[in-house]
């Protein structure tokens, strides 16, 4: 689909930016710094910091509310119905995140004079690891469905790779980028990463076993970005266990140009796009040998390991 062209306009917008928190004092202040270059209307829902992280954001003068942790898309969904602006724009940021300079302006021109057809604006992502912005592989540019008409965006209910699900109208693409660095080591980047691989694994079999019927982006190969990749997570959760793995990660390193990246991006392509997806591999196989092949003894098995309830509320 061809973007919508964007006007030009110097009005400030009238936009909220919703965040999810847990322990993010590296990074709040960076974030939230960039986003009041285009609103002062920040809504976070944390999820129980013991960090510095509330202390912060309030200084900053963001809205806080505390809402345990149940998923990415629950956690989202409690905020866009919690919201305490009456905006007529949402957006949607992680606090590891934070707009270019470029982009806050842009978004200062653009937003307020949009038609009433448009209802989403597509943003690039640029990710930064070990201090290095990551250009291939196909990394870049990932665009993501970030700025919405408030009462038609929903975070998709999925526990691993959630995009906002428009309801209506058309969307646009902005020109400039929003930047992904996370501070954090590599010891606490595989740790979550484990921790990733739990809800990557629940998501695939879930491709298989339809554990919750839920509103998803419409797979399609030839659609947005996040319509592509929904339907090529499909395809690749029907390839062998073990073999997808090293197919992937060839197709980014070699095929996408991964290599590069250098260095720091050999560590990059190599844990995320293989070593992450082994691991992934290596749950689905233990979910397989310790609860067998039904949709119930796998269900039990999530909900008895770690706690987490893939046929009831997600």
């Amino acid at each position: 689909m061809t973007p919508t062209p964007l006007p030009l306009s110097p009005t400030v917008p009238d936009l909220t930016v919703i965040l999810l928190t847990f322990n993010e004092e590296k990074h709040i202040e960076r974030c939230l710094k960039s986003l009041l270059l285009v609103t002062d209307k920040i809504f976070i829902v944390d999820s129980g910091s013991t960090d510095r992280t509330v202390a912060l954001a309030t200084a900053l003068g963001a809205r806080v509310v505390q809402n345990p942790w149940v998923n990415y898309a629950n956690q989202f969904n409690f905020g866009i119905q919690h919201c305490p602006y009456q905006t007529k724009w949402l957006m949607r940021m992680d606090a590891d995140e934070y707009i270019l300079p470029e982009l806050a302006q842009e978004i200062r021109q653009t937003l307020p004079t949009l038609p009433a057809s448009v209802s989403g604006l597509y943003i690039k992502r640029r990710v930064m690891f070990m201090d290095q912005w990551i250009r291939y592989g196909g990394y870049y540019p990932t665009w993501l469905l970030r700025i919405w008409r408030s009462g038609k965006g929903h975070c998709e209910e999925l526990w691993m790779d959630e995009h906002i699900k428009l309801s209506e109208g058309e969307t646009a693409r902005m020109n400039h980028d929003l930047v992904d660095h996370n501070l954090n080591n590599l010891t606490w980047w595989t740790q979550k990463h484990n921790l990733y691989a739990i809800r990557e694994a629940i998501d695939l079999l879930n491709v298989k076993y339809d554990f919750g019927n839920v509103e998803i982006v419409t797979p399609k190969l030839f659609g947005t970005q996040e319509q592509r990749k929904r339907y090529l997570k499909i395809k690749y959760a029907s390839l062998p266990l073990f073999t997808r793995p090293f197919l992937y990660f060839l197709f980014r390193y070699f095929f996408k140009m991964g290599f590069l990246d250098g260095k720091r991006g050999i560590v990059w392509h190599f844990l995320q796009g293989f070593w992450y997806r082994f691991l992934v591999d290596a749950k689905i196989f233990e979910v397989y040998h310790r609860a067998g092949t039904s949709k119930e003894g796998i269900a039990q098995f999530f909900l008895t390991e770690y706690g987490k309830d893939v046929l009831g509320k997600r």
